[in-house]
């Protein structure tokens, strides 16, 4: 706080490594000092993604205290959630896809790539002037659940997936 001065200070530092090394000790060390971290990624910039932000590399550990019931929204957190690991399972799908080819995949990899492709193309990608509700924001998170069967849902209370999903 500044001496005299209602509110605070925001830093945003910048870090660019070498070879995108994150693992290096200075932007280890330095997220230490940080209320979260965002990680820009190439390979997303490369697909036309903007802005080519990797949510697995990223954090905030301010977000817990921000979402859910009073906040935003009570599946807020719990969509958040499902979503983040149907991603990650999807750019594991994308890995093995790489070494046995499409055809090689199950019935549900598919699924999972397909739920990355729109998470990449209808979350992460925002046009400069676009400004979404946080409504806006949670069903395009639903849409993106939905592409899933049920039973793969295992991050979501019962009530919210009967409440929200959408797929058959």
């Amino acid at each position: 706080k500044l001496n005299g001065r209602k509110g605070s200070v925001t830093q945003v530092p910048i870090l660019s490594m070498p070879s995108d090394d994150i693992t290096h000790p200075i932007p280890d060390l330095t997220g230490y000092i940080t209320e979260g971290q965002v990680v820009v990624g190439r390979d997303l910039f490369r697909q036309g993604v903007y802005p080519p932000i990797n949510i697995l590399m990223s954090l905030s550990r301010l977000m817990k205290d921000g979402i859910g019931e009073g906040s935003t929204r009570e599946d807020h957190a719990e969509v958040a959630n499902q979503v983040y690991d149907a991603y990650s399972r999807a750019q594991e799908v994308r890995a093995l896809a790489g070494i046995v080819g499409k055809a090689g995949l199950t019935e549900i990899d598919l699924k999972y790539m397909d739920v990355g492709d729109v998470f990449e193309k209808e979350f992460l990608s925002q046009a400069t002037d676009e400004n979404r509700t946080i409504d806006e924001t949670l069903a395009i998170l639903w849409k993106i659940v939905s592409k899933l069967p049920k039973n793969e849902i295992t991050k979501i209370k019962d009530k919210y997936v009967d409440q929200y999903y959408q797929g058959e």
